[in-house]
């Protein structure tokens, strides 16, 4: 066997073993350079608006959480707290008040009832009195008026005897004596239809007199009515008072929201940092007048970090949760971080985008899509906080269990 055929074997033999062990090196994982760090980015805006007293942070300065951002003029909101105590409080006033007219008003209902139904039988009582006199009077009057007619038709016979007498005394018929005694009976009949007169006009002014008094009675009596309707309507306005009750009770836990909202005011006027991390994408300064809900800057937490890799649809067959991983960041020259696979997207990179690709037209062209696949930083590994969202990778993903 010549030495070139030697030579030629020996460099076949290499290549193989150089190839074989390429293809073993790399069997087992995924590897793709689509990739970046991602992180929670945490938008921080006002709650409230107003002039804007101090900023005491700076881009990419470290806070703490709870750390004092941004802070805003509190005096509007210190006089809305005040103005909304003092609703509240007369709100409470309004409502004890009310609260004490219900018993009130309740004993006034009873009270007023009895005492309109004893006005009520004490006039009617009256009303069969006056009815009762004036009934008398009538009576008193029929029997003057009967002893009048008596009377005066006595006095008509008296005097025509007496003026028949008259002439008799003239002829001397009869003794003077005789029509004497005539002219006294004469005399006394008068008398006595003068006083069947005297009593008839006392019985009228009696009559009247009662019927006066009936009618006063009477009037006693519809007043007396009028009142007992109108205590009757107590239960109404018991409910009404309670009613009134209810009402201030609800003003009472309106103005008392009404606190609540004016004190949380109060309290945004302070924005903090809900989370440790670095302030970037600072828009604010002293003296500027904001908005609520107008963004002030980012809190970006590093102390948390993952990174996103897109890997190929045909590199996910025996990729899983739990999988070891290794990322290289270009940043640092290729320096590496393990982590593990944490989970996989759920759709792939297009199916999120702006204009998702519509297949169904005849024009289709098949192109590999990327799915994106959370592979988190392994915490322990202290220098982490070196990494950044957006800084581009290489994530390699240990599918067969190596490292």
């Amino acid at each position: 066997m010549s030495v070139r055929i030697r030579i030629a074997i020996g460099v076949i033999v290499i290549a193989l073993l150089i190839t074989g062990g390429w293809l073993y090196a790399t069997s087992g994982r995924e590897v793709t350079d689509d990739a970046q760090v991602d992180a929670h980015i945490v938008p921080i805006a006002a709650r409230v608006g107003g002039s804007v007293v101090s900023v005491p942070v700076q881009d990419n300065q470290a806070v703490e959480a709870g750390a004092l951002l941004v802070a805003i003029d509190p005096r509007d909101y210190e006089i809305a707290v005040a103005r909304a105590k003092a609703e509240l409080a007369d709100a409470e006033a309004t409502l004890a008040s009310a609260r004490a007219n219900v018993p009130l008003t309740s004993t006034t209902t009873s009270s007023g009832v009895s005492t309109a139904q004893g006005g009520v039988q004490q006039a009617q009582a009256g009303i069969d009195e006056a009815t009762h006199g004036v009934e008398v009077a009538k009576a008193r009057l029929t029997t003057a008026q009967a002893k009048l007619r008596e009377a005066e038709a006595n006095a008509t016979r008296a005097g025509r005897d007496v003026e028949r007498l008259r002439g008799l005394l003239a002829k001397d018929e009869i003794s003077q004596q005789q029509f004497d005694a005539a002219a006294a009976s004469g005399d006394a009949t008068r008398a006595a239809a003068d006083s069947a007169k005297s009593e008839v006009t006392e019985a009228e002014l009696s009559i009247r007199g009662a019927e006066s008094r009936l009618a006063q009675t009477q009037a006693r009596a519809a007043q007396a009515a009028s009142e007992l309707r109108g205590a009757q309507t107590g239960p109404e306005q018991a409910a009404i008072t309670r009613a009134r009750v209810a009402a201030a009770d609800a003003r009472v836990q309106q103005m008392r929201a009404a606190v609540s909202q004016a004190e949380l005011n109060l309290e945004h006027v302070s924005v903090k940092a809900p989370a440790a991390g670095i302030v970037s994408r600072k828009t604010v300064e002293a003296g500027q007048v904001i908005q609520p809900g107008q963004p002030l800057m980012t809190i970006i937490p590093l102390e948390r970090v993952w990174v996103t890799a897109n890997f190929k649809e045909t590199q996910l067959r025996d990729m899983h949760v739990g999988q070891r991983a290794v990322v290289e960041v270009d940043a640092y020259g290729g320096r590496e971080f393990t982590g593990k696979v944490e989970s996989l997207a759920a759709a792939t990179g297009a199916r999120f985008s702006l204009i998702p690709p519509d297949n169904a037209t005849g024009n289709f062209v098949k192109v590999v899509q990327r799915v994106p696949v959370k592979i988190v930083i392994d915490a322990q590994q202290g220098d982490t906080a070196l990494l950044r969202p957006g800084l581009s990778v290489t994530a390699r993903v240990y599918t067969d269990g190596r490292q």
